[in-house]
């Protein structure tokens, strides 16, 4: 009788359309992880525009050496100041610079009728992106005030709260997208297996019949389910790294944002979200035509 079984288990499964839904599994979990790779890319660069924000810190007149490179310290020494490659962004403009920077932009020499430089040295301070919200921006300011040689900081307040709320915007209609997405391909990967099963429906009946226990007959469709759901991730990760690796050649100003770490975590969430859904689907499917009764299977 167990012979009989393994004999019809073998045949029919042999007409299960493995191919099918693989590709229709390993397609959805593409989307999932384009649109993935989206989150990430925008993620960076909005952490790249928030690191751009930058403080102007202007110093009292007649500082020495020394306190200028005090000050320096002090500012490189400030928890919300950026690093790059291990190093404080803080850069120091003297007043000659600052008149120069403005002769080449303007094409204006004022030193000229006025007599005189009225500019004053300056630190320029750019900011953590952890420390860019409007609140936090307006703290730093007030502790960058208090700073002894320090006579005033200015930065481009209503552009930064721009920026900010159009992120937060951008950010909330990404998720929702994200969110109605995952609902949609869970529910297409659901479909795909179930419409898969339903040429097995009379299997799980014969076997039924010739007395296999319900966790016999699920098994060996579960495991597929597993192996699929696998497969299809990887798959799915294959495409999305080769469509990195050519849209990296193609505009090289991507690799600026390119987030290895996440981009790794991400596919290997694909493979789990894939054989969690494909098990979870098939082993549904399974359970339902284990219930149904045979006027029911027609």
């Amino acid at each position: 009788m167990a012979a009989k079984i393994k004999h019809v288990k073998k045949k029919k499964l042999g007409n299960y359309p493995h191919a099918m839904v693989v590709f229709s599994i390993s397609l959805a979990l593409f989307v999932i992880g384009l649109f993935g790779l989206l989150l990430i890319h925008a993620g960076k660069l909005s952490e790249k525009v928030k690191e751009s924000i930058e403080m102007q810190v202007y110093l009292d007149r007649n500082l020495t050496e020394v306190q200028l490179a005090r000050l320096q310290k002090t500012f490189a020494a400030k928890e919300y100041i950026a690093y790059q490659n291990d190093t404080a962004q803080v850069r120091f403009i003297s007043k000659e610079e600052g008149a120069k920077a403005f002769l080449d932009e303007t094409g204006e020499d004022f030193m000229a009728f006025l007599g005189e430089n009225p500019l004053r040295d300056a630190y320029t301070l750019r900011i953590n992106a952890n420390n860019s919200s409007s609140p936090e921006l307006k703290s730093i300011k007030l502790d960058l005030e208090e700073v002894e040689g320090v006579y005033e900081v200015q930065y481009v307040e209503s552009l930064i709260e721009s920026i900010n709320s159009n992120i937060q915007k951008i950010s909330l209609v990404l998720l929702a997208f994200a969110a109605i997405l995952l609902v949609v391909v869970t529910i297409l990967i659901n479909n795909t297996i179930k419409l898969a099963l339903y040429s097995q429906r009379f299997l799980i009946r014969s076997m039924q019949l010739v007395g296999a226990t319900s966790f016999f007959i699920q098994r060996p469709f579960l495991s597929r389910a597993i192996w699929q759901g696998i497969m299809s991730g990887i798959i799915a990760s294959g495409l999305l790294f080769a469509l990195m690796h050519y849209a990296y050649l193609e505009v090289a100003e991507l690799q600026l944002l390119r987030d290895e770490e996440q981009t790794y975590l991400l596919m290997g969430a694909l493979v789990v979200i894939g054989l969690i859904i494909g098990f979870i689907s098939s082993l549904r499917a399974v359970r339902k035509y284990l219930r149904l009764s045979l006027d029911e299977l027609y």
